[in-house]
């Protein structure tokens, strides 16, 4: 097969189009001919040399595909072959043929491509598992989402706003506010104009958000507490702008928050597995009747992952950048 290797860590060029056996299918796992594998910011890190992957997992880049089963291991009794699944993946995403444990793939929601199905796993994920199960985040509240407009973004502005919860984002430009507005916020903050605090403290009436979710971190942090509300929940994801802060604690105890945060990756597959169980009786119906859908900024051939990567580190997309295989 032909697979995406990573000879050395460092810039996107590093990346090179290569050949090898096919993986074969184990006890619990399937094997999937890859037609489309999403790109993310986790890949990005990886291939710097700051991600490592866990103990077990394919070296190869790669956490979400979209295609057809081929194989099936020992003990999957879900799927057969010829099925059309998307599957969160532990790695080896970037290359024609990829393993993915059986409780980590979902069924294509019908009226999605393969490029659209791709976008979906480690984005709506990510998202779920924040949202709902580490921040409880349900119907009436308040969500500030950063970086509104990337993947991550885009599909938590949906879903919120399709559980009955008032969404505010942040983005850095005025194409993606008002991407973020069409997707469902109320109200999308350009930071490099306007104070996102006062922002949102204004538009509730001096309450803040109820829930947070961040992957910018730096000088963030601190203004995420002054904008959260009462026994608001902060989640972060991802620390663009870095990870070592200085916190003043005495707001965090005085409005009872809970600061918190996770990365998928490492989770038992058990875990991953439950997730995709809540996805597919609570998303994907909203998914097949267009309630939600992925937002697809470019497609790359697999042979150009370096432009792939290089957009993005620009941040200049809105939405998901996906590899055709």
């Amino acid at each position: 097969m032909r697979y995406i290797d990573l000879p050395e860590y460092g810039g996107p060029e590093k990346m090179q189009l290569a050949e090898g056996d096919a993986p074969v299918a184990g006890t619990g796992e399937v094997l999937i001919r890859v037609a489309a594998a999403g790109v993310n910011r986790p890949d990005v890190v990886q291939r710097a040399g700051f991600y490592p992957p866990p103990p077990g997992a394919s070296p190869v880049l790669g956490l979400e595909v979209a295609g057809e089963i081929v194989a099936v291991g020992e003990g999957v009794s879900r799927w057969q072959v010829g099925d059309r699944v998307c599957a969160l993946t532990n790695g080896g995403g970037y290359a024609e043929f990829a393993l993915a444990p059986a409780g980590q793939c979902l069924p294509i929601p019908q009226g999605l491509n393969a490029v659209e199905a791709a976008a979906l796993p480690e984005t709506f994920f990510t998202v779920w598992s924040n949202l709902v199960h580490r921040a409880r985040l349900k119907q009436g509240e308040v969500l500030l989402v950063h970086g509104g407009s990337s993947g991550i973004g885009t599909a938590a502005i949906q879903i919120a706003a399709n559980l009955g919860v008032r969404v505010f984002a942040t983005a850095g430009s005025a194409e993606k506010c008002a991407a973020c507005e069409t997707l469902g916020a109320e109200r999308a903050i350009n930071y490099r104009e306007q104070d996102f605090v006062a922002e949102v403290l204004a538009a509730t009436n001096g309450k803040g958000a109820d829930v947070i979710l961040d992957m910018v971190g730096g000088d963030y942090v601190d203004r995420n507490i002054q904008c959260a509300a009462r026994d608001g929940r902060i989640v972060n994801i991802a620390f663009l702008a870095g990870a070592k802060v200085e916190v003043n604690m005495l707001p965090v105890m005085l409005k009872r928050l809970t600061l918190t945060g996770s990365t998928l990756r490492p989770q038992p597959a058990e875990v991953k597995a439950a997730i995709a169980q809540d996805l597919e009786a609570q998303v994907w119906p909203l998914i097949v009747a267009g309630k939600i859908r992925p937002q697809i900024a470019a497609t790359f051939p697999l042979a150009e992952v370096a432009a792939a990567h290089r957009l993005m580190e620009s941040s200049s997309h809105i939405g998901k950048i996906v590899l055709e295989v």
